[in-house]
C-alpha cells in the first residue's frame, strides 16, 4: 500500500499557506477567503485523520502477521517432531498385519502363541501411550493452526477493504483541496496587492523572530513590504499595511519607505558612513524589524505628510519616538511598537 502522505498532504498544506487567518464577517472578499480558508482548514485535518486511521491499522496488521508467523513456526516444529515418530509406529503397524503371530488388535484374525500375543499387544500399547501425548499436542497444534489461518484471512481481506475506502476517501480530499487552492488562488488574484501581502503575512512568525539576534533574523520571518524590497517583522508589517493604507486614502499615494529591516552587515555599513548618528550595530531597531525611515514629504518636519503621521501613526500602533526629535533629530524615523519596546 503506497504511503498517502508527500502526495496527499501537499495540496493541503498549500492551501493552509495561501489562507492565514481572517477575520470571519459574512460578506465582502475578506470574508470569502476566510471561508474557504476553513474548509482548506477542515479538509486538511479530515486528511490527516484518516491517513492516521490507515497507517494504524497497517501497524495491527503487520503486528497480527507477526505473531501468525511466529504460531506458524512453532507448529512447524511440533510437526517435525511428530514426523520423527510416524514412521516407526507406521512399520510396527505394518509389521503386525504381515507377521503370521499377528499382535495386538489383530490377534483375533490369526493364530500365533498366546503369550506372544500378549507380549506383542503390551508393546504396541506401550509405544502408543508413550507417544499419544505428542500426538494430541499435534492435533491441538493443527487446530490452533487452522483457526488462526482462518482468522489471519479474515483480517487480511477486512484490511484490505479498510484500506481501499481509506485510500478513496484520501483521494477525495485530496481532490477536494486542490479545488479549493484553486478556487483560493482565483480569489486571492482579484484583491489588491496590498491585501494579499497581508493575508499571506502569519502575525505568529512575529514571536519566532524575536528569538533572533539584532539583525540576524532569517527572511523566512519577516514579511514584505507594499514598497518593493522591504520587510518588517511581522506584527509591525501588518500594522504597517493599515498604516500605509490609511495613508493612501489621505494623499492618494502610497507611503515612501527609504530602509525598513536592517541586517547587521547593512547597519555597520551605515555606521561607518554616519558614525555618532546611526545605532551602534546590533542595536538598532531596523534590526529588530520594526522602524522604518520615510520620505514623500514625511522626512521634513512640519509638513503636511509629517503633520500626518504625528496625528494618525499611533492608531495603527506606529510612533516616532522621543529621541528622534532631538538627538539626532530624524522626522523620517518611525518605530512600532511603545517607548518600552524600543
Amino acid at each position: 500500500m503506497p504511503n498517502p502522505r508527500s502526495a496527499a498532504l501537499t495540496a493541503v498544506f498549500l492551501v493552509a499557506v495561501l489562507a492565514p487567518q481572517g477575520i470571519g464577517r459574512a460578506a465582502g472578499p475578506d470574508d470569502a477567503v476566510e471561508s474557504l480558508r476553513r474548509e482548506a482548514s477542515k479538509a486538511r485535518s479530515e486528511l490527516e485523520s484518516a491517513t492516521t486511521q490507515m497507517e494504524d491499522r497497517k501497524k495491527d496488521l503487520t503486528a497480527s502477521q507477526v505473531k501468525l508467523r511466529g504460531t506458524l513456526r512453532d507448529l512447524a516444529v511440533a510437526e517435525a517432531e511428530l514426523n520423527r515418530i510416524r514412521l516407526p509406529l507406521a512399520r510396527l503397524a505394518n509389521a503386525s498385519y504381515q507377521q503370521s503371530g499377528a499382535a495386538g488388535s489383530m490377534a483375533i484374525f490369526g493364530g500365533g502363541a498366546p503369550d506372544a500375543a500378549l507380549r506383542s499387544t503390551a508393546d504396541v500399547t506401550l509405544l502408543a501411550k508413550s507417544q499419544q501425548a505428542l500426538v494430541d499436542r499435534a492435533d491441538e497444534l493443527q487446530r490452533r493452526r487452522r483457526e488462526l489461518a482462518s482468522t489471519a484471512q479474515d483480517l487480511q481481506s477486512r484490511n484490505a477493504i479498510e484500506q481501499t475506502r481509506l485510500q478513496q476517501q484520501i483521494d477525495g480530499l485530496k481532490d477536494k483541496s486542490a479545488q479549493l487552492t484553486r478556487r483560493l488562488s482565483v480569489m486571492l488574484s482579484k484583491l489588491s496587492p496590498a491585501k494579499r501581502l497581508e493575508l499571506g503575512c502569519d502575525k505568529r512568525l512575529a514571536v519566532d523572530a524575536k528569538r533572533f539576534p539584532n539583525g540576524l533574523i532569517p527572511a523566512k520571518y519577516l514579511c514584505p513590504l507594499p514598497q518593493k524590497g522591504k520587510e518588517l517583522r511581522a506584527d509591525a508589517a501588518l500594522a504597517f499595511y493599515k498604516l500605509n493604507a490609511a495613508y493612501k486614502r489621505h494623499f492618494g499615494r502610497e507611503m515612501c519607505v527609504t530602509d525598513s529591516y536592517r541586517s547587521l552587515s547593512e547597519q555597520h555599513r551605515v555606521y561607518a558612513q554616519r558614525p555618532g548618528f546611526a545605532a551602534i550595530p546590533g542595536t538598532s531597531n531596523h534590526g529588530k524589524g520594526q522602524a522604518v525611515d520615510l520620505c514623500g514629504g514625511i522626512q521634513s518636519s512640519g509638513s503636511a505628510q509629517f503633520n500626518w503621521m504625528e496625528a494618525n501613526a499611533k492608531t495603527y500602533g506606529w510612533l516616532h519616538p522621543a529621541w528622534a526629535y532631538s538627538n539626532p533629530f530624524e522626522p523620517w524615523h518611525w518605530e512600532f511598537g511603545t517607548e518600552n519596546d524600543q
